[in-house]
């Protein structure tokens, strides 16, 4: 069982990694144009803090160094690519994310720190981070339902990438099976929302993808790549 559930955990963090670094082709854009263009920051906030959590959660629980490494190198990433925004980004959406930025991965991580370390010890502090982690998850997990309604407005998947869809439903899938064999249902919880997300984008983009776009007057546009990432946040183990 120890074994088995080593191999998935690293499959897991191969998959995890490609999931982190499927925004690097937007990114290029971002740079090459000089320009963040209609692209938001928020995916990318929200999942730095979301690995952040899990970090931490794999931190300190025993036995999760899986968990750890990964979210520790999606903190990373994410870090470069908020850098890269707020390098790109007009003024006006540079102060946005400075101040998201501020307020969720300083003022908001720093606060769950100190509480749960200074505050908690053993199983309450793993619980207590396991269900921060996990409810951000959820919450991150559901934002493709703005995409994913997008699509079936515009009958076009050009904000919704092939394989970003394609890591997330892995993703989901992967770490919900490592979450069972854990026996770790704050990890399993959201992977199983993410999975079937996951499935529901796929299908998406199996029926419109030959399709031309459609001009919708009312749909607003706005793109958001993830995390999971439109996000399609990328969404951590």
């Amino acid at each position: 069982m120890v074994e088995l559930l080593l191999i998935v955990g690293v499959i897991g963090n191969i998959i995890s990694v490609l999931m982190f670094l499927s925004p690097v082709k937007t990114f290029w854009r971002i740079v090459k144009n000089r320009s963040t263009e209609e692209f938001e920051s928020l995916a990318y906030i929200c999942t730095l803090l979301n690995s952040s959590l899990w970090t931490y959660y794999g931190i300190i629980k025993p036995g999760s160094y899986l968990v750890a490494t990964v979210n520790g190198f999606g903190v990373v990433v994410e870090t470069v690519y908020v850098f890269l925004f707020l390098l790109c980004a007009p003024p006006f959406q540079k102060g946005k994310t400075a101040i998201l930025f501020g307020i969720l991965n300083v003022g908001f991580l720093a606060a769950v720190l100190c509480v749960t370390y200074l505050l908690l010890n053993g199983e309450m502090r793993i619980n207590a981070t396991g269900y921060m982690a996990s409810g951000l998850n959820i919450v991150m997990y559901g934002s493709p339902l703005a995409g994913m309604k997008r699509v079936v407005m515009t009958k076009s998947v050009e904000y919704m990438p092939f394989f970003l869809s394609f890591f997330f439903f892995l993703n989901g899938g992967i770490w919900t099976f490592y979450a069972v064999l854990a026996q770790d249902w704050f990890l399993g919880v959201p992977n199983v929302i993410g999975f079937l997300l996951g499935a529901l984008q796929l299908f998406l983009y199996a029926i419109y993808k030959n399709r031309r776009p459609s001009k919708d007057k009312g749909w607003i546009t706005q793109r958001l790549l993830p995390s999971t990432s439109d996000h399609n946040t990328i969404v951590e183990p």
